[in-house]
């Protein structure tokens, strides 16, 4: 197996998380159980079997690999992938492909799928992902992926398995759909893409973004350009209700001893075990 882009894997109750966030460098997350990734900053010679992807901005260190991705499943004889991009973009990204088909002389196939928030991707039976408006310098999504269930109603439980059939034979709806939100991106973001989807802090697995942690770094400033420092976590730390929240995206102007030393001394204990960083 390559490995031409490094990759850190994590796997918490059942959900595997792979891939590298770095501000400014790349990002791409990958999560195999649910057949997806999120963002295609590089494309790591592993994740080419994953034919789905989300691309939550436009921005080069979230899709740069795009072209690369569609030309390796190409190459290796793979279905053409299904990217759902934002919506603005669609056009852009399509001339993009094309020069690089142009230059290249290979087929760029795949299916790029325009998206905007309040939008839903029926991905298989168990899941559907939404799509949410996120706050950075350029137009961003944010993506939350829910297991949804068919429930027997409460005024039919506890009833007789005939009479429950002779009532579905009847015409009546005896079940309805039920959602958990197991795994949200919010790529990158000020802390208003959190405050103004709240389905957010209750997903099972939280993947996001802390770019910063310095106190002399100003959030009034790491807000303005679309990012979130530790003390926006801390400020928000009883409203967290995820199981586990993994933190990319550092900014390359700290060493990774330095942000662990400011986090461990800092992080409270409500987010303490919940909460890990991605470096």
């Amino acid at each position: 197996m390559l490995e031409n882009a490094p990759i850190r894997t994590v796997t918490l109750n059942g959900i595997t998380v792979e891939g590298y966030s770095r501000a400014g460098v790349q990002s791409y997350w990958r999560v195999p159980e649910l057949k997806l990734g999120f963002d295609l900053g590089a494309q790591p010679w592993s994740f080419m079997t994953t034919a789905n992807w989300f691309l939550t901005h436009v921005h080069i260190d979230h899709m740069a690999a795009l072209p690369l991705y569609v030309a390796r499943r190409r190459m290796m004889k793979m279905e053409p992938p299904k990217i759902y991009v934002p919506a603005y973009a669609l056009d852009d990204l399509r001339r993009i492909l094309m020069l690089f088909q142009k230059l290249d002389r290979c087929r760029m196939v795949c299916d790029l799928v325009p998206v905007e928030p309040g939008q839903e991707v029926g991905l298989s039976r168990e899941h559907v992902v939404t799509v949410h408006k996120m706050e950075h310098t350029v137009p961003a999504l944010g993506f939350i992926v829910w297991d949804r269930r068919m429930k027997l109603k409460e005024e039919f439980t506890g009833l007789p398995g005939n009479q429950i059939r002779d009532l579905k034979l009847s015409g009546i709806e005896i079940t309805k759909e039920v959602r958990i939100p197991i795994v949200a991106y919010t790529g990158d973001t000020s802390p208003g893409g959190l405050d103004n989807n709240p389905d957010f802090f209750e997903a099972r697995l939280l993947i996001t973004e802390m770019s910063f942690f310095r106190q002399n770094h100003k959030r009034s400033k790491v807000h303005r350009f679309g990012h979130m420092h530790l003390d926006d976590f801390i400020e928000r730390s009883d409203r967290f209700h995820n199981n586990h929240i993994l933190c990319g995206h550092a900014s390359t102007r700290y060493t990774d001893e330095e942000i662990t030393r400011i986090f461990n001394k800092k992080i409270p204990p409500v987010l303490k075990g919940r909460i890990q960083l991605w470096l």
